[in-house]
């Protein structure tokens, strides 16, 4: 029987309760590894590590908010620590608060950087960490967006933008150890990424495809309705499990190949007014 390519190997997806960061936590884990998720809601955790279990493999959970870094920290070494290991590290969470830079708001703004920039920087450092101690072949993985190539979308593509230039910066740092960064910018992806923005964008969007349409900011959208929103809209909407599948083929090769950024999204442009 052949043995999966990540068997044995050790695996962090912060974001995991939902959306990019949960389907590459089961992608990793249908792959053999032993994934740690980490995001602040405990119960949909529990329900991607029930779905691990289901299918054999390997889960642990932990529920915390990213603006704790020192949590992030101590989440990252203890895992190494258990584990002996990490091998992959991948930084899926994020935040988008819609609006002008106008009529923008200081605490939406801290909390794009915040999640967005400074938990990939303390995620990132303290893998690294790890990594050498433990002295891991490993793989950082950053979760950008097509919206920090520099075209102006708003202070969440500024993040992303940071995102991108902090993935070369640090790919250049560590071209002489056997640590792999990998940046990954996926388009438009039908997740509950969108919780922040107006009813009238949300709902407008599902009433295009022939969804029921009752959204109120903040809400979180059930599976299904996600699920079918992927499924009308193909074309300008990416699946989760398309962006877990470009993670899985960068992390699955060897050390000394370098998968270095990886654009992956539906075939046509989302519209950049939204």
């Amino acid at each position: 029987m052949k043995m999966p390519l990540l068997y044995n190997k050790t695996a962090i997806v912060t974001g995991a309760s939902s959306g990019i960061g949960r389907a590459i936590a089961l992608n990793l884990a249908r792959d053999g590894a032993h994934v740690f998720l980490t995001g602040r809601d405990a119960e949909r955790l529990e329900g991607a590590a029930r779905t691990i279990g289901r299918e054999g493999g390997l889960a642990s959970i932990e529920a915390f908010d990213l603006h704790d870094s020192d949590r992030l920290q101590k989440f990252i070494a203890t895992t190494a620590k258990k584990k002996g290991r990490l091998d992959i590290m991948v930084n899926a969470a994020g935040v988008d608060h819609p609006g002008t830079i106008a009529d923008g708001g200081l605490t939406e703004w801290r909390d794009m950087f915040d999640i967005n920039v400074i938990a990939m920087l303390v995620g990132s450092q303290a893998a690294i960490r790890v990594m050498r101690e433990t002295k891991s072949q490993g793989h950082i993985v950053t979760i950008s967006s097509y919206a920090g190539r520099g075209d102006g979308y708003r202070v969440y593509g500024a993040t992303k933008a940071a995102i991108n230039s902090l993935c070369m910066t640090l790919r250049n740092e560590l071209e002489d150890e056997p640590i792999r960064v990998v940046n990954v910018m996926p388009g438009a992806v039908a997740t509950n990424f969108g919780r922040n923005h107006g009813p009238e964008f949300v709902n407008g969007l599902l009433e295009s495809v022939g969804l029921p349409a009752d959204f109120k900011t903040g809400d979180v959208l059930p599976d299904s309705t996600l699920e079918a929103l992927n499924a009308r809209a193909t074309a300008v909407f990416a699946a989760p499990d398309d962006i877990a599948r470009a993670v899985l083929y960068a992390v699955t090769q060897p050390c000394d190949v370098n998968v270095s950024e990886i654009h992956v999204g539906p075939r046509k442009a989302f519209p950049q007014h939204v």
